[in-house]
């Protein structure tokens, strides 16, 4: 099942999720959340994002060449970011084309329990470790564009005010307000 991904504006982006149940059955959720990121070309997606407040993310690097194609699910994980900072563009499906320069950390520690509640700590850097610090943000109801400047922000504040309306063109399902 492919679900509507939320818009900009929408207040459960914003809320910090609660940690899934132990042994909650999420493979549903899991394998619908891969379908969704597919059908809308995406690498990561939060359960926000499709209206859950669960701390949960996937990522999803098949649409990335060059690299490792990896299909990754992270439930309530804990991340430690390192290393140097690194700008790089990036965009979200919540925030249709606004696509801007994100100061991240190169590497990350994550400690997560996969889809089958097998724990695990790993570390990623490049361009895995900015998808996972991007989807983490999601869970702690932060945006990429939260980390823009004020001047940067004040830019961008009449696309914003579009997505909110429902003034966008994508081709996906999308919720707005």
């Amino acid at each position: 099942m492919i679900y509507p991904i939320l818009a900009y504006g929408n207040s459960i982006l914003r809320k910090k999720d609660i940690p899934v149940e132990m042994g909650t059955d999420v493979k549903t959720i899991i394998a619908n959340m891969f379908e969704t990121t597919s059908n809308a070309n995406g690498i990561g997606l939060a359960c926000p994002q499709i209206g859950m407040n669960l701390r949960m993310f996937i990522v999803d690097t098949s649409l990335i060449e060059g690299i490792e194609n990896l299909h990754l699910t992270f439930i309530n994980p804990e991340i430690k970011m390192e290393g140097e900072d690194v700008s790089y563009e990036e965009g979200c499906l919540s925030l249709p084309g606004i696509n801007e320069d994100i100061i991240r950390k190169e590497k990350v520690t994550i400690s997560y329990y996969d889809k089958n509640w097998v724990k695990h700590q790993e570390e990623f850097d490049g361009i895995i470790a900015r998808i996972i610090q991007h989807e983490y943000d999601h869970i702690e109801g932060i945006l990429f564009t939260d980390k823009l400047s004020g001047f940067k922000k004040r830019l961008l504040k009449g696309k914003l005010n579009d997505i909110k309306k429902g003034n966008v063109s994508v081709k996906y399902k999308m919720k707005f307000i």
